[in-house]
């Protein structure tokens, strides 16, 4: 007699999954065809701060004021349909991306992660970003338009 097969319920699936990977590591499973890299930053956050080669981009939220886009898991379903598809969020801070995990978790992505440290970095003594930490600080690639 065969033994039954335990599937994963959608969150102990989840809980498999890091909520957060390091920068580093984000760009290793990115450039190995692991994962797939969604910026959820503005355009214009793409266009005048920079943006990693290859990312996707949803927004989370848009304005000077970062209002909220209230189509973001619409937006993300039409980009990736698959919800087992390994992703990974990166914004400025990973605050926004930590936001947008939790939405993109309730619709059932259960294989995301936020990308820690974000893309700047958090603000220093100075409140500046990009000197302690972040995608930029670590060196991994990136480019300006």
């Amino acid at each position: 007699m065969s033994s039954p097969v335990l599937e994963l319920p959608p969150a102990a699936a989840a809980a498999s999954v890091p909520s957060a990977v390091a920068p580093a590591e984000a760009w290793a499973l990115v450039s190995q065809g692991q994962a797939l890299l969604v910026d959820v930053r503005t355009p214009e956050e793409l266009a005048f701060v920079g943006r990693v080669p290859g990312a996707l981009n949803v927004a989370w939220a848009s304005g000077t004021q970062l209002t909220r886009n209230p189509r973001f898991v619409r937006e993300f379903e039409a980009k990736v349909p698959d919800h087992s598809r390994r992703v990974l969020l990166l914004c400025r801070s990973g605050k926004r991306s930590a936001l947008a995990l939790e939405a993109l978790r309730k619709a059932g992505y259960t294989q995301a992660s936020n990308v820690a440290e974000g893309f700047e970095g958090e603000l220093d003594a100075q409140q500046q970003r990009g000197r302690n930490d972040g995608w930029r600080f670590h060196g991994l690639p990136w480019q300006q338009n």
